[in-house]
């Protein structure tokens, strides 16, 4: 790996393989007509039981990640919120942030929005794609991260958060003066929305913890 947040592909390839292993394993259990609920009763579906039009794109994201998340069961009520989300997330994925940084933004604003489904995923994925250790437990814990720029990404992706997208000015200048651009500003708004997204849709439905994801089981310290 050159760069903090770069892929080395050896080892994403057998996360990935470990991965799918435990993804087949929560999908089988999830059985292929039947349609599951979580505990406030929203219907978690997959691509058999789904909404006619959500299932093409449903088979579409089981195929990709070797199974289907929860979350994106829950989303399929509403087509378009499911389409909407997809769409973005892949926008997001072609930004100018490096990997590690594009992780940095979804586990802070899904920790600043208390969101224990958002946190964990983001946290295994963040693991898989060997973010450090030390940044994705100072994200999950809200410490410093030990690298000056990424401590600087996050704290500006929460001031936005918090503010509901109005950032002091000084705010913005100590984004900018950690070398970042204006772009990476508009950049981190698409991030933003982006997990907003599931964030709120994981509050609704209180959408359960894929097996995948268990091991990175998060709660929000009082």
């Amino acid at each position: 790996m050159n760069r903090l947040g770069e892929l080395d592909i050896p080892y994403y390839r057998a996360s990935i393989r470990r991965f799918q292993r435990d993804c087949r394993i929560s999908s089988n259990r999830r059985g292929k007509g039947k349609t599951m609920t979580t505990a406030n009763e929203y219907k978690l579906y997959n691509e058999s039981t789904a909404p006619e039009g959500a299932r093409e794109t449903l088979q579409q994201a089981k195929a990709k990640y070797g199974f289907l998340p929860n979350l994106l069961g829950v989303m399929a009520e509403s087509p378009s919120l499911l389409k909407g989300y997809l769409a973005l997330g892949d926008l997001f994925d072609k930004t100018s942030f490096s990997n590690a940084e594009r992780q940095v933004i979804l586990l802070a604003v899904s920790r600043e929005n208390k969101c224990h489904y958002c946190v964990a995923a983001h946290s295994a994925v963040a693991e898989m794609t060997k973010v450090p250790a030390k940044v994705i437990e100072a994200l999950r814990e809200g410490h410093p991260i030990p690298d000056a720029k990424l401590e600087a990404l996050k704290t500006f992706v929460v001031k936005v958060v918090s503010s509901r997208g109005w950032p002091a000015e000084e705010d913005i200048r100590a984004f900018l003066d950690a070398g970042y651009t204006r772009r990476h500003i508009f950049e981190v708004i698409l991030g933003v929305g982006y997990k907003t997204l599931s964030n709120y849709t994981n509050h609704l439905a209180e959408t359960p913890l894929d097996r995948p994801f268990q091991a990175k089981e998060w709660k929000k310290a009082s």
